[in-house]
């Protein structure tokens, strides 16, 4: 589904973003590499999606440097981002994806078989002919993960992708997760479930305060949280 790695690692040294007076990251440096889903955790306000939006260069940082497999600046072509609410356009969802797939530059003879690939991938195989807009929500969020694919990413970015979901339609999410991540596709999620970073990621990032506090897989991070600030979070409590 992919090909040979360009953009990764993604690696942020002591990154910094600030609006006006406000800091939003402070100093942060870790980097994302290939392997099992990375989970950003931590209480609102801490930072995650704006470091996932410095990770697709949507923004610039104010301080510090990142690089994309090594070089400063590159083409994003290999990375997708899923919001936490995607908005579906006014079409059907095979034409959502279709749209997905035209503007990834992919050409019209192959774009209607890729296209019910896709769909076939995210469970939506049947859904085909139906406008997006009617869709459930869990059933949008995974419409809005086949239009991401559409994009061959190598890094896939999901903000929250499972708020407000109903068990089932998180399930059904989490599942997909997993499957895209086994095709070689690196994700990194923001979420506020602690039992959904337990069920689906292979690390942990924990940010607080604008800073990321602590890094280590997620077994290690759960069963015995190096920071009294982690630790406080997977108890439950709230964090400042």
């Amino acid at each position: 589904m992919r090909a040979e790695p360009g953009l990764l690692p993604i690696a942020f040294e002591e990154v910094s973003l600030r609006a006006g007076a406000h800091t939003i990251l402070d100093r942060v440096s870790l980097a994302f590499r290939p392997g099992p889903p990375t989970a950003l955790i931590g209480p609102n306000g801490s930072g995650k999606t704006s470091l996932i939006r410095l990770a697709m260069a949507l923004i610039a940082p104010t301080g510090g440097r990142i690089s994309w497999g090594g070089r400063e600046a590159t083409r994003m072509d290999r990375c997708a981002m899923v919001f936490q609410r995607p908005a579906m356009l006014r079409r059907t969802a095979e034409s959502n994806v279709d749209f997905a797939l035209s503007a990834a530059g992919h050409g019209r003879a192959r774009r209607r078989a890729r296209a019910r690939e896709l769909l076939d991938i995210v469970g939506l195989a049947a859904l085909a002919g139906r406008p997006a807009r009617r869709l459930s929500g869990g059933e949008q969020q995974r419409l809005a993960l086949a239009r991401a694919l559409a994009r061959d990413p190598e890094i896939l970015f999901l903000d929250e992708p499972t708020a407000s979901l109903d068990p089932a339609a998180t399930k059904a999410v989490e599942e997909l997760i997993a499957h895209v991540a086994g095709l070689g596709v690196k994700v990194v999620f923001a979420t506020h479930d602690l039992g959904q970073a337990r069920r689906v990621a292979g690390d942990i990032a924990f940010l607080a305060r604008g800073r990321v506090v602590e890094r280590a897989p997620a077994d290690r991070f759960f069963a015995t949280p190096a920071t009294a600030d982690a630790a406080a979070f997977v108890r439950g409590e709230l964090v400042i």
